[in-house]
């Protein structure tokens, strides 16, 4: 039977599908900035720009290194420990959460200025709800259906939304230069002479910078779908990311102070550009602004859905999560884990009440964590895989300087609403305790039984049926095999092995595996290995030698033989004579 070649993305595609995410920020990061730091927020804009290009490279050396979809996660795994990468995880899963709530939230706002009945609202059991929140949680209803029944992203519907959506935001601009030109700068005056209300123009520039930083969600994306896109594009993904939110981030605030007064922007805060169109072009012009920002944030909605999907289930795979959620339905998507998203996605919303600041404070601090995160995982790499070949370096410098602005923002986020900081915690510790508990199940079921076999004498029968069913668990567990293919490392080398083993995966098994093809004496290894086995008695060691030559083929034939997932094959870093790319060996970990 003939395997089926799916076809890779192009620079258009790739962008539209990330871009369609990071291009929406504008709709709703405007009024967000304005509102901190008043008629300095096109200011603050364009310092984020100048974060986004340094984290360009930081980007483009890791993917390029290792260029396999995960993002952060998918570094950290291969860089530190798998409990650092869960953290990353987690923190990119809150992201997502956050991210799907805002574009459904702000879509909705910008559809009542389409059907205005969308403001009133009803008594529920005594509860007042707001029509809003209720067309808010239809949108993530449609979009979770949707994702079960398995229509993801289509890159032909991604294209035509993000042409549309970037011909709107450019009539709008070219709108409002000419309202400007018409009608002279009074209004920029008058903003411009007003007091800053944060005190210094120093403070005004950081809180509008802390806020600013919500407009680059959607950088990260393009990273998580890296092996779906034709080699070299996923840098020209960030470029133009870049060039985007450069241009109409500061441009449309800088339009806004220049035509509408500062007094009027919170009032039209959910849906200021539609305001702005009204202004400058009049009915016509808010009601397609309007329908082009329910478009591309529906499109950002089911971003987050496609996205947490893949995310949760490669978790699950990699045993973070517990196996239920690898539950498929006919179409091969995984519900469980679309529909516990969708159940996250409701609460939050109603915790922060549908107001659009907590969500977005929210999001910010879980999108700084993991884009601090990246940047220290771009630091690993270069401390720790010195030999792996990558197309393009970041100077550590401009690595450091960028983790530091990522740092400077998120304090200033928790200034700016110490209350979304505390709404960020409530979700982040019980996640973070639950991840700690699926990476160290196996030590809990130990001191489970070893608390039951405590009681054994009132609850012995409970006991031996416990007792049992535990065993059986943890046999199950620990039943897992693993492999490292060695050239003939050193026994220095093999115990850093044995080492990252033990201290992050739970099996009684691994593979010490060489692919012989010059027929090399390894005599010595053999010797050493015998050493480590018993200096690690309770990993069973088992040393194969195959002739043939390491690559695709063999690890495939290998995983299918011995029934051991790729991602459970590990290898040392290839030198720059390696013949293959790492993401041409099928998620092959690298540990050294």
């Amino acid at each position: 039977m003939k395997e089926v070649v799916h076809k890779k993305l192009n620079e258009l595609q790739a962008t539209a599908i990330c871009g369609n995410d990071i291009s929406s920020s504008c709709l709703y990061v405007s009024a967000l900035t304005i509102m901190y730091a008043g008629q300095y927020a096109w200011i603050s804009l364009l310092f984020v720009a100048v974060v986004l290009f340094l984290f360009r490279k930081i980007y483009g050396e890791v993917v390029g290194a290792l260029p396999l979809n995960g993002g952060a996660y998918n570094v950290l795994l291969n860089t530190s420990s798998k409990r650092l990468a869960s953290i990353a995880a987690t923190l990119t899963v809150l992201s997502y959460m956050a991210t799907a709530v805002i574009s459904a939230s702000e879509g909705v706002h910008y559809l009542s200025n389409i059907i205005p009945q969308i403001h009133h609202s009803f008594s529920l059991f005594y509860i007042d709800i707001s029509f809003i929140t209720i067309a808010t949680v239809i949108i993530l209803l449609i979009f979770t259906t949707l994702a079960i029944i398995g229509i993801g992203e289509s890159a032909i519907v991604a294209v035509v939304i993000f042409i549309t959506h970037l011909s709107t935001l450019t009539l709008l601009v070219l709108a409002s230069v000419w309202f400007i030109f018409m009608n002279g700068f009074d209004v920029f005056s008058m903003n411009w002479s007003l007091p800053i209300t944060s005190g210094t123009i120093v403070n005004a520039l950081f809180l509008g910078f802390s806020a600013a930083m919500l407009g680059i969600s959607g950088f990260e994306s393009s990273a998580n779908f890296v092996e779906e896109q034709e080699i070299g594009v996923f840098p020209k993904t960030l470029r133009n990311m870049w060039a985007i939110v450069s241009f109409f981030n500061p441009v449309i605030a800088l339009l806004l102070i220049c035509i509408i007064p500062l007094a009027q922007v919170g009032e039209h805060q959910e849906s200021l550009l539609a305001f702005l169109g009204q202004t400058t072009g009049g009915s016509w012009l808010a009601y397609l602004i309007s329908i082009d920002a329910v478009l591309v944030l529906c499109g950002a909605v089911l971003t987050s859905f496609v996205g947490v999907s893949g995310l949760l289930n490669r978790m699950t795979l990699d045993r973070i999560l517990p196996n239920y959620f690898l539950k498929q339905n006919k179409r091969g998507s995984n519900y469980r884990i679309i529909i516990s998203f969708l159940v996250l996605c409701v609460s939050v919303l109603f915790v922060t009440k549908g107001d659009i600041i907590a969500l977005a404070g929210v999001y910010t601090f879980s999108f700084l964590a993991v884009m601090g995160l990246f940047g220290i995982g771009n630091l690993l790499l270069k401390f720790k895989r010195k030999k792996l070949p990558r197309p393009e370096k970041a100077r550590g410098i401009s690595v450091i300087i960028a983790v530091a602005l990522i740092v400077t923002a998120f304090i200033g986020n928790m200034k700016l609403n110490l209350t979304s900081f505390y709404t960020f915690l409530q979700y982040l510790v019980p996640a973070f305790g639950f991840v700690a508990i699926m990476l160290n199940r196996s030590l809990l079921i130990r001191l489970l039984i070893e608390a039951l076999e405590y009681f054994y004498t009132p609850l012995r029968k409970i006991v031996i049926f416990s007792n049992r069913y535990l065993l059986k668990m943890n046999l199950k567990i620990n039943s897992q095999e693993f492999v490292f293919f060695t050239k003939g490392d050193d026994v220095a080398i093999i115990n850093k092995v044995m080492q990252y083993v033990q201290n992050n995966e739970t099996t009684k098994k691994l593979k010490i595996v060489n692919i012989n093809k010059d027929h090399i004496d390894n005599q010595l290894l053999i010797i050493d290995l015998k050493v480590l086995d018993r200096a690690y008695p309770e990993i069973d060691i088992e040393f194969i030698e195959l002739e043939g030559e390491f690559g695709p083929d063999i690890i495939d034939e290998l995983s299918n033989k011995w029934n051991i997932p790729k991602n459970f094959m590990f290898i040392g870093s290839p030198g720059d004579r390696f013949s293959y790319r790492v993401s041409e060996l099928g998620g092959v970990r690298l540990i050294m």
